[in-house]
């Protein structure tokens, strides 16, 4: 083991008495789930399936959505495998508590410290594991490697700042990467971040690109639809700071009367984003309060969890999020992801940052299913033409949608990787 490494060890060994200390106080922040501390700590809340298990892992809503096509995957395919889900954030928590099928199990992912990571692996005792993105902890990855788990690094992506933080410890990076069984980047970019480490690349796989349309509840879909009736519906999706007041402020231009939907990529920022509303005198209802938009309210605050898949089929254009940092003089967020309107056929619109989906943003771009205004007060000139030509607005959507299906197949080629790690069972390499 490379000195750094061992130093990590036991430096994380030395800490491990202050875990549950920092975990309690996180809790008391609204960081951590308070009854389910004690996952973190390694020590698993619900018995463990009998059987083979897999364990999927990502960090936060993004990465842990995009396991969902893989845990469909392995359901349909292997049956027989027991699946067991990882995360470590409380929104992903609450999402995956949604959308996870039922028999497949949710847990906190362990700190990374030797004591929660041999507790951990002591109950759950997976056959392989899959992490996605840049999930690089030491004692967590190398433990695994120790007890004979399968590892697969997949969709990674990893920035130029964490590549000049490994090199600093190019025998660790070195012996970290090596344990994986395969490593699938996200890109080129991530290939050659990761082979400058030492990395052997397999292959590339995008698990965000891949999966299908966000679900809705049907009956919830035919009350809000009767409550708007006949107004054009512009969802702005995954919103963030200071973006919302500016699209209320940039869509009040329109001359055509419409119902504008503000999903906050954060929930939690209603009260913020509600006093900005009122300050500015919008008369708005909020979705929290069980309450819908009438003949005398246009503005729809959406500030629940798990619901996007509503509001985007209910729009007839949407505005992406998180993509217009620079025009508010904001800390740059890069964007979120453009397939789920494409997904469903929608004509979209983003700002110039989308950093995060570069790829997929200028494919969608390219193929003429995603517009691009510079700033908020921009969009009137792009939506205007589209909410008055529903010929093309449609046209439009379904040229993303024709991108995204080509971008998806990222999951079949994961799961070709993955057949031969998987441990034997009657459905082994089976599609």
């Amino acid at each position: 083991m490379s000195p750094a490494l061992i130093a990590w060890r036991l430096l994380t060994r030395l800490l491990e008495p202050l875990a549950p200390r920092l975990l309690d106080a996180r809790a008391k922040q609204g960081k951590e789930d308070p009854a389910r501390v004690d996952e973190r700590l390694g020590r698993a809340s619900v018995a463990r399936p009998d059987g083979d298990l897999v364990w999927l892992h990502g960090v936060s809503v993004g990465e842990t959505l995009s396991l969902l096509p893989v845990v469909e995957r392995l359901r349909r395919q292997r049956p027989d495998l027991r699946v067991l889900v990882t995360s470590g954030t409380l929104t992903s928590a609450q999402l995956l508590a949604k959308r996870l099928p039922e028999g497949v199990v949710h847990q906190f992912a362990p700190v990374d410290t030797p004591g929660a990571v041999a507790a951990f692996l002591d109950h759950w005792r997976p056959s392989l594991a899959v992490f996605v993105e840049s999930e690089l902890w030491p004692n967590l990855i190398l433990e695994s490697r120790k007890r004979g788990v399968k590892l697969v690094l997949a969709s990674a992506r990893i920035t130029e700042k964490t590549v000049d933080g490994w090199r600093r410890f190019p025998g660790a990076a070195r012996e970290i990467l090596s344990a994986f069984d395969r490593i699938l980047p996200q890109d080129d970019t991530s290939a050659a971040r990761l082979e400058s480490l030492g990395a052997r690349i397999d292959g590339h796989v995008n698990l965000k690109l891949s999966g299908d349309a966000p679900p809705h509840d049907a009956a919830a879909f035919t009350r809000l639809s009767a409550a708007i009736g006949d107004r054009p519906v512009v969802v702005a999706a995954s919103t963030h700071d200071g973006e919302e007041i500016a699209l209320v402020r940039a869509l009040d231009r329109l001359t055509d009367r419409l119902c504008l939907i503000l999903v906050p990529r954060h929930p939690a920022r209603s009260t913020e984003i509600a006093a900005a509303l009122s300050r500015d005198g919008y008369r708005f209802a909020l979705r929290s309060q069980g309450r819908e938009p009438d003949r005398d309210t246009d503005l729809y605050l959406a500030d629940t969890l798990g619901e996007m898949g509503l509001f985007l089929r209910l729009a007839d254009v949407v505005v992406m999020g998180g993509s217009f940092s620079a025009a508010l003089e904001k800390p740059p967020v890069g964007g979120h992801n453009p397939l789920e309107p494409a997904r469903l056929g929608k004509p979209a619109v983003t700002g110039p940052d989308m950093t995060n989906w570069a790829a997929v943003s200028e494919a969608l771009v390219r193929a003429g299913g995603l517009a691009v205004a510079e700033a908020p007060w921009d969009l009137p000139a792009v939506i205007t033409p589209l909410l008055a030509d529903s010929a093309a607005a449609r046209a439009m959507g379904e040229r993303g949608r024709r991108a995204a299906a080509e971008a998806g197949s990222g999951l079949d080629r994961l799961w070709e990787t993955l057949i031969p790690l998987l441990p034997p069972g009657p459905a082994r390499g089976r599609r």
